[in-house]
This record gives structure tokens, C-alpha cells and sequence, in this order.
């Protein structure tokens, strides 16, 4: 398998996603004084918490997902998916942050984006299975 480097590309920011809503938890463990290993606190550290948490959550599914759906179909289409991934991920954070009750639209987004890759992997995983055809697009 030839690597892609638009899927490597996102795969770097979606790493950068992860370490930024990591330096955002340990920003808010300062300003509200919550102290390791504490996870409860001001509202403001719990859902930068969150955040952190459900991002790690979604990335085991995301990058396997975007990796096998460049190999089975196309890595350009995996790398621009993979990047509304990342910027739903930006704005999933951003929106939750300010109002818990906003983040929707971010997480949606995100969710959708991660089920088309993984669905796209899968389906073409089973078509090579069933007839016998090549693996990789």
C-alpha cells in the first residue's frame, strides 16, 4: 500500500485536534483549580473534559476508518472527509465549551463523517470477500 499524504496530513491534525482539547483540559485544571487526578470541578474544566474524552472516543474509530476506506476506495476522498471530520471536531469543541446544549450540529457532523468512512471500508471489505475481487481500490 502506497501511504497518501493528504491521509497522512489529516491524520496530523486529527492527532492536533487531540493534543489541542488535552492542552485546553490542563488550561482549565489551572483556571478553576482542579487538581489532578480529579475530573469533576467548575463546569467550565467538566466539559473540557468531556470534550477530550469523547474526542479520544472517536478517534480509534475515525482513523482506522479513514485509513481502510483510502485503501479500499480512494485516499483523496478519505483525506476530505477525514478533514470535515477534524473541523466538525473544531467546532463539536468550540460550541460545547460555550453551551453544552449547542454542541449538536459539531457532533452530528462528525458522527456522519465517521459512519462513511467506516460504512465505505466495510461495504468493500465484503464486496472483495464475496466475489473474490481485489481488496484495494
Amino acid at each position: 500500500m502506497q501511504i497518501d499524504n493528504l491521509v497522512v496530513i489529516v491524520t496530523i491534525l486529527a492527532l492536533g485536534v487531540y493534543l489541542w482539547t488535552g492542552m485546553r483540559v490542563g488550561r482549565a485544571r489551572h483556571l478553576y483549580g482542579v487538581p489532578a487526578p480529579a475530573i469533576t470541578g467548575a463546569p467550565e474544566f467538566e466539559r473540557a473534559y468531556r470534550v477530550q474524552m469523547n474526542t479520544l472516543e472517536w478517534l480509534p474509530v475515525f482513523l482506522v476508518s479513514m485509513w481502510l476506506f483510502a485503501w479500499y476506495w480512494n485516499a483523496a476522498v478519505a483525506a476530505g472527509i477525514g478533514l470535515i471530520w477534524v473541523l466538525a471536531r473544531i467546532h463539536y469543541a468550540v460550541s460545547y465549551a460555550k453551551d453544552p446544549a449547542k454542541r449538536g450540529p459539531g457532533f452530528g457532523v462528525q458522527a456522519v463523517a465517521a459512519m462513511v468512512l467506516l460504512a465505505g471500508a466495510l461495504g468493500r471489505a465484503v464486496f472483495a470477500a464475496v466475489t473474490g475481487g481485489q481488496a484495494a481500490g
